[in-house]
Order: C-alpha cells, then structure tokens, then sequence
C-alpha cells in the first residue's frame, strides 16, 4: 500500500514539475515558445513521458488557465472578505483583478489571450466562473433594493471588465504610461461606475 501511494506521489509531482516548467518558459520566453521538448529538457525527462500526463502543449496551458483563475479567486475572495460596504467590497475585487493581471502576468496573458491565442472560450471550464460570479453578486449588492435583471447585471460586469481589462492589456503590451496614471485611472473609472450603478 506505501509503494502505490508513493508511486502517486511521484506521478503528481512530475506532473507538478511538467506544469512549472511551463510556466517558466511562458514567463522567460513567452507562450509562443512553449514546446514538449523544452518542457522535458527542463524537468529532465523524455517527451514522450509528458505526453504521458498531458495530449499535448495545449492541455498544459488549459491546466495552467484553471489554476490562474482558482489563484484569482481565491485572492478576491479574500479581498471581499475585509471589506464591510457591498461599494467597497466591490472595488476591492476589481483592484485584486488589477494586481492579479501584474503580479501574475504570464498567467493572466494565458487566461485572457494577450499576445497568445487564447484556449478559454472554446471549452467551458468550471474555474472560469468563480470570478466572474463574485462580481455579479457583488454587482447586485451594490445596486440594493433595484432588483436589477441579469442583462442590467451582465451590462456593469462587461462595463467594468471592459476598462479594467483594457487598461491591463494596454500596460501588458505597452509600458510606456508614466508611474501612478495607471492606477489612478483605474480607482477613478471603478468609483464612477460604482456610482453609477448607485443612482
């Protein structure tokens, strides 16, 4: 029993292992370089034994946008949760957005296909909306009392994501916007909308 548990063990972590590799190639070299064969220089393995664990480069990068948005949420999630205003909380969410988007960056260019073909929206994934669904509730919340439809709600969830993510991929793309304008942009477009939203 042991050695079947240990020969588990060992197959997570090269799948593990398979997985960061990838992620330190799209980080040192972009996604466009990603390759099995880097991938098994890396880690050290043939690679026929990463076809093993994954059906090609694609899957990887499917594997690797779940756990981009399983790391989103879970970082929003804690956001909300030291926020007390339903306005607050939802200008915290879009803030963890924002820094996701910076701090994770390779991730979020493969969640969201800036500079690489993106694999998101050909196959429904489970991942994809917990993010989504925090903000739409939070969205409802701040409208209190409208009961707003889900086209009313739909309409603020792609107003905001249309700025923030459009900011994002601008800076992803060009760093040419002086220091400080970015986020300054960004907390006065997410404060007019949530005003907006208010009235």
């Amino acid at each position: 029993m042991a050695s079947k548990d240990r020969i588990l063990r060992l197959k997570e972590e090269t799948r593990i292992n398979i997985l960061d590799a990838a992620l330190l190639i799209g980080k040192q070299e972009g996604w466009q370089a990603l390759s099995m064969r880097k991938i098994a220089d890396i880690i050290e393995y043939t690679a026929p034994i990463i076809y093993e664990y994954f059906a090609n480069k694609e899957a990887i990068m499917m594997e690797l946008t779940k756990k981009g948005y399983c790391i989103l949420a879970k970082a929003m999630k804690a956001a909300k949760e030291v926020q007390e205003t339903p306005a607050k909380q939802l200008e915290a969410l879009w803030i963890t957005y924002w820094n996701f988007a910076f701090t994770e960056k390779e991730l979020y260019q493969l969640m969201f296909g800036i500079e690489v073909n993106c694999c998101v929206f050909e196959k429904s994934i489970p991942e994809i909306e917990g993010p989504a669904n925090m903000l739409t509730a939070s969205i409802k919340e701040v409208m209190g009392n409208k009961n707003p439809t889900e086209d009313e709600v739909c309409k603020w969830y792609y107003t905001f994501w249309s700025i923030v993510h459009g900011l994002i991929s601008i800076n992803h793309v060009r760093q040419s916007v002086p220091d400080g304008i970015n986020e300054q942009v960004l907390k006065d477009a997410i404060a007019g909308i949530i005003q907006a939203i208010k009235e």
